[in-house]
This record gives structure tokens, C-alpha cells and sequence, in this order.
């Protein structure tokens, strides 16, 4: 069984689509990178037939990732950066401090949002482009943001980062709740 209770095909299956996707190729172009029937890989996608070692590893290849990522693929990667921490810098001129909370990536596009939110259903987004990466940073109020099946509640000053690429919720749980949101798109 796959770490997370799936059973191994069902895990190879959905990281084959994913990556796939994310590669945007098509079944056809992985399949002939790979050197493999575009029926093999449409029956492995489909979460049937019995992948060989060194067919996943062809597979591997051909969409540019590590093997593990097909058997065990990654969690998705959220950080929380609480509003007293984080590396604090001061000014010696003014009473004036900043604290990085996320440096830009090479190649990245980030897009700037400052929310204004009331308690209500929360807000899903659907994934967006691939790659896409949202940070978050509460300045009044309360809200659960992140992933949704796994939210955070956060508080003023607090931080989150979650992967856009995956199915995300903003929701207000006090009045007058403000947030600056950066969509990051590599």
C-alpha cells in the first residue's frame, strides 16, 4: 500500500495524469518518449494493467521527474510563518522593521491582491495554472486559507503559502477581515 492508504496503482495512476498534465503533453508524446504503447499508458493512467519497474522508469523520464514521484509523489508544500516569526530586519534611522516571509523564485510572475472579507461560505477556488504558488498574510481579522481539504486558521501578521495547482479556500471567520494574497506563477 501507498503511504497514504491508496493502493499502488491507484497512486501511479493519478501521478501519471498529474504530471502528464502538468507537462502538458499529451498521452501520445509521453508514450512515445517513453517507448511505450499509447494503450499502456492509457490502461496504467486508468489505474489497470501492471507496470514493469522499467516501465515506470521510461515514464519517469519522459516526464522529466524522479521515479519516487510516480509511486510516492510529494505532499503538497505549505508553510505557515506566524506573525512573530520569521527573519527580522531593523532600521537604524526610524522605528520601521521588515520580515521576509518569501523570497521571489527565478522565472516566477507574482500578482498582488488585497482582500477584503466578511464571514459567509467560504470562497473555493478551483486549481489553477499549473505551477501556480499563493501566499497569504492576514492583516485584521480571522480566516481558514490553504488547501481544502486541509485549511488553517490564521490570525493578523499570520503567513501561509499552498500550492494554487490545487483545489483552495479563503473564508472569514470574524468581520472586517483583510488579507494581501500574492499569486505566484512560474
Amino acid at each position: 500500500m501507498a503511504s497514504d492508504g491508496k493502493a499502488p496503482l491507484d497512486v501511479i495512476a493519478a501521478s501519471l495524469r498529474r504530471e502528464r498534465e502538468r507537462a502538458g503533453l499529451s498521452l501520445t508524446e509521453v508514450a512515445r518518449r517513453a517507448g511505450i504503447a499509447k494503450s499502456t499508458l492509457s490502461q496504467l493512467e486508468a489505474g489497470t494493467g501492471n507496470p514493469s519497474v522499467e516501465t515506470l522508469w521510461a515514464l519517469s523520464v519522459a516526464l522529466d521527474i524522479q521515479f519516487a514521484q510516480l509511486v510516492d509523489p510529494p505532499r503538497p508544500r505549505v508553510q505557515v510563518i506566524r506573525a512573530d516569526e520569521g527573519p527580522v530586519l531593523y532600521s537604524e534611522r526610524t522605528d520601521y522593521q521588515v520580515t521576509l516571509v518569501a523570497s521571489c523564485p527565478p522565472n516566477a510572475r507574482r500578482d498582488i491582491y488585497r482582500l477584503d472579507v466578511e464571514p459567509g461560505p467560504p470562497r473555493e477556488s478551483e486549481p489553477h495554472l499549473p505551477g501556480t504558488v499563493e501566499h497569504v498574510i492576514v492583516s485584521a481579522g480571522r480566516a481558514l486559507v490553504g488547501l481544502r481539504e486541509d485549511p488553517v486558521e490564521l490570525g493578523p501578521g499570520d503567513y501561509i503559502a499552498y500550492p494554487g495547482d490545487i483545489a483552495h479556500v479563503f473564508q472569514a471567520l470574524e468581520p472586517g477581515t483583510r488579507a494581501v494574497l500574492v499569486s505566484e506563477h512560474t
